[in-house]
């Protein structure tokens, strides 16, 4: 059965990011960093389907909201393209050190 795993980690603005590690129930063929749109959250429908097929072919996918969205601190307004990017960053280097 795969598992669902809530995970919090710094985002680029030093807010506290919020996260979902979905992982297959076998070793996992590799990980998948998914970046939704730009004013989604991590459990927009079209994520939770698109994680769920992957996790169904063997990959680990890595999905989460950025600042100000969804569960995640900060300030949404403060935000632009560049601070999404270095969110983005900051959860590839979280799954970097944990995985």
């Amino acid at each position: 059965m795969p598992t669902k795993t809530k995970i919090n980690f710094k985002g680029s603005q030093g807010d506290e990011l919020a996260g979902l590690l979905e992982q297959p129930d076998t070793d996992s063929s590799g990980f998948v960093l998914f970046a939704h749109c730009f004013t989604c959250g991590k459990d927009i429908a079209a994520a939770s389907r698109i994680s769920r097929a992957l996790v169904a072919h063997g990959f680990s996918v890595f999905r989460f909201d950025f600042t100000g969205l969804g569960s995640s601190d900060g300030d949404f307004a403060n935000t632009n393209f560049s601070s999404n990017v270095a969110d983005l960053v900051a959860a590839a280097e979280y799954l970097r050190s944990a995985h």
